[in-house]
């Protein structure tokens, strides 16, 4: 199915149309865009801090030949059904390639309500995905975003709170009663785990990342407008690692940088502003030499839990930092 842009040279909103998409993972693949994003189903729902309003169940892919072409949604590529360990909600996807082949990363929660990260694989970007029979073993919570660095390291960030279950962690196994640091303790940060060649398992433990103030101090969890809550994405530009994600209930999206993609990460400031909807969450890309912020909005439903993917042109200042977006 193709759907038409208003007018050439103008990027179209919502940029997805046709159905509810959210979450969106952007790449460049043999000089294309993909978008990789979950699929509201646009049922009624009630929404609650668990998320349970988002009770997703397969996903689509997304390709344009720029921002500005016509928009081909290629069809499911991986339903609930497919994934033999996975039972439900089917949340934030993500997408990399290696070794001629391409890897769709996508966190669920199994039979025993638990949100692991599992791994399908095709031979080409646009899918159909064939899933691993087992989730990513020491995978947990939600939002897997696999950034892959100039000298082909491959890196999985992930995490979120609250519904995304990363409280419950906190100790290394599952503690589903565990609540979060109170709120003049260190915030907890998203997880990184390197990634083996293969691209299916871990390379060693699973790390946090600790995030900064601009004093050096590790932000608190009171610090509500900078703490990391969702949503991780890390790029690169020059020879700055970019790590961004959303502040959750704050509904900022913000980013922080480091020159390791380990961290730690110093916080830096607003990439874009509240928008229409509960959730923020987003990607950053580069095509032809200029960068662009996919996220969601629930502007043109109302609805949480129907949502729509949007893009908008990133700028950067002479000194690295982003121009923050008012929507």
């Amino acid at each position: 199915m193709l759907q038409s842009c208003e007018s050439k040279g103008k990027i179209p909103t919502p940029f997805i149309q046709g159905i509810f998409t959210a979450d969106p993972s952007a790449h460049v693949f043999n000089g294309k865009i993909y978008i990789y994003p979950s699929h509201d189903k646009g049922e009624d729902a009630v929404s609650n801090d668990t998320g349970d309003q988002y009770d997703m169940e397969d996903y689509h892919v997304f390709s344009c030949d720029d921002p500005f072409s016509e928009v081909k949604d290629h069809g499911v590529v991986l339903h609930v059904n497919d994934v033999p360990w996975a039972a439900k909600q089917m949340w934030a996807p993500d997408a990399a390639y290696k070794n001629g082949k391409y890897y769709f990363y996508f966190p669920a929660k199994d039979k025993d309500d638990i949100f692991r990260i599992g791994v399908a694989v095709s031979d080409k970007p646009e899918g159909p995905f064939t899933p691993q029979h087992e989730p990513i073993k020491g995978s947990f919570s939600i939002d897997p975003a696999v950034f892959v660095d100039n000298d082909g390291s491959s890196y999985m960030y992930f995490g979120g709170l609250w519904g995304g279950q990363l409280e419950r962690w906190q100790t290394g196994s599952y503690m589903p009663n565990a609540e979060g640091p109170g709120l003049h303790e260190k915030a907890l940060g998203p997880r990184v785990a390197k990634l083996k060649d293969t691209m299916l398992e871990f390379d060693g433990s699973v790390q946090e990342i600790t995030i900064l103030d601009e004093e050096g101090n590790a932000l608190k969890a009171a610090n509500t407008t900078k703490r990391f809550f969702e949503g991780v994405w890390v790029h690169r530009y020059k020879d700055t690692y970019y790590l961004s994600y959303s502040t959750g209930d704050t509904h900022l999206l913000v980013y922080a940088t480091s020159d390791n993609p380990l961290g730690p990460f110093t916080y830096r400031g607003i990439i874009l502003e509240p928008v229409k909807g509960w959730t923020t969450h987003h990607s950053i890309m580069e095509y032809k030499g200029k960068w662009y912020l996919f996220h969601h909005d629930a502007a043109l439903s109302g609805a949480d839990n129907k949502r729509s993917v949007q893009l908008k042109e990133l700028h950067y200042n002479d000194d690295g930092t982003i121009q923050t977006i008012t929507p």
